[in-house]
């Protein structure tokens, strides 16, 4: 599994904190690790499996960071000043 960079980073805000996510493999880690439980439905499961698929091979960056970004604005977490 190779990482894949996203042509641009994603800026979020979590809670307090801002994070900015900038491939798959940190997609992955923000899913699973800080993403709210009441926003993990089915954009989230999306942007999860995209994200793997792209660290597998079958998908591209492009295709990951917009999966995650859609999964990012249905759950609010855009940070407001990108």
């Amino acid at each position: 599994m190779n990482d894949v960079v996203f042509s641009k980073p994603v800026h979020l805000k979590l809670g307090s904190t801002e994070r900015q996510v900038a491939s798959s493999w940190e997609a992955l880690e923000c899913l699973r690790d800080q993403w709210p439980e009441w926003s993990r439905g089915r954009s989230y499961r999306a942007a999860y499996r995209i994200c793997r698929d792209a660290l597998d091979g079958w998908r591209g960056s492009q295709e990951a960071r917009k999966a995650f970004l859609k999964a990012a604005h249905r759950a609010g977490l855009i940070a407001s000043h990108r």
